[in-house]
């Protein structure tokens, strides 16, 4: 298998949160290279060095760094998918600019090559008992009468391959009704929402704390030959952006949140205030070990009935209200 290595930039103060967060999208394993941990070395030596190479020296000079490989192939392109829109939502929660600048760099590719090359890996697949999604650059011989889902993911998280994306879709499927209002929180390529109503959904209002991704949600959306009038985007975080929290204020039948397990609890009591009593709550993009701890959160606010689908260590969770 080929790697690809994805060298993201921060400081010393970001680096267990941003490792933190690239576990919560599944990377196990990542190189460190921060300044301060080599001057203290430097600081507290032993008398057994006493020479060290300019090259060494040159690391308490260097820009904090977290490496890490991801496969070149379309797991890896929903992870650095994944990586951009979790920095992003870092970017826009550090307003004192405490850890760095939060870019991410590929070694030995450019990234507009990335974004070309890795479509090679996208074609068109079955999901549950009714979507096949189709990316909008491939054909396909509908002959099994599915609904289909056209969707270009842009640089916005969502091809529907990844695990926690497939385990919503179908959980939407079994518990949409026909003629549902829904919210869709995290919404990157608007595949959630955009699937929700090729399902029957009513209405959909898709939030996300990236601008690209509401712009491709509704992009996405027109696509599938949903109209603007039933389908509204919005950007920002509305944990701390009250006029957005007040835009988009409503009882909605279904809520579905595909993002991570930190900002699901911390989004536990939006959640509440949006869903109506007896709607429906999904929550997904949880790594397994962690999922006790979402459904927790959730449940000491008043969410009830949890029902988890796990599937290669990942994991969604419905409730009620």
């Amino acid at each position: 298998m080929e790697w690809t290595e994805v060298n993201i930039y921060t400081t010393t103060e970001g680096i267990e949160l941003l490792c933190s967060k690239l576990g919560d999208i599944g990377i196990k394993g990542f190189s460190i290279k921060d300044p301060e941990d080599f001057k203290e070395f430097l600081e507290n030596k032993n008398g057994q060095w006493d020479y060290i190479d300019d090259d060494l020296m040159g690391l308490s000079e260097c820009e904090t760094c977290v490496t890490v490989y991801i496969p070149t192939n379309g797991q890896g392109a929903e992870m650095l998918i994944a990586i951009k829109s979790m920095l992003a939502e870092m970017k826009a929660a550090d307003t004192d600019g405490a850890y760095g600048r939060l870019e991410a760099e590929m070694s030995s590719i450019r990234e507009e090559d990335w974004a070309n090359n890795w479509k090679q890996y996208f074609k068109p697949f079955k999901v549950g008992e009714k979507l096949v999604i189709k990316p909008s650059w491939e054909e396909y011989d509908n002959s099994d009468g599915r609904i289909i889902l056209e969707i270009d993911p842009a640089s916005s998280f969502g091809t529907g391959k990844h695990h926690t994306t497939r385990l919503c879709l179908e959980v939407l499927e079994k518990y949409l009704n026909k003629g549902d209002k829904l919210l869709d929180m995290g919404c990157g390529s608007g595949i959630l929402s955009i699937g929700a109503m090729l399902l029957g959904a009513k209405s959909a209002v898709a939030v996300d704390i990236e601008e690209n991704a509401a712009v491709t949600s509704l992009e996405n959306a027109v696509k599938n030959h949903i109209s603007p009038d039933v389908y509204k985007t919005y950007f920002g975080n509305i944990l701390t952006d009250e006029k957005l929290a007040d835009e988009i204020d409503d009882k909605y039948d279904i809520i579905a949140a595909n993002i991570v397990a930190d900002v699901l609890i911390a989004m536990k009591e939006s959640f509440l205030r949006y869903l109506k009593k007896g709607g429906i709550l999904i929550v997904s993009g949880i790594i397994e070990e962690r999922m006790d701890e979402v459904i927790d959160a959730l449940k000491s606010v008043g969410f009830k009935e949890p029902e988890p689908e796990v599937r290669e260590g990942w994991a969604a969770v419905k409730f009620t209200v």
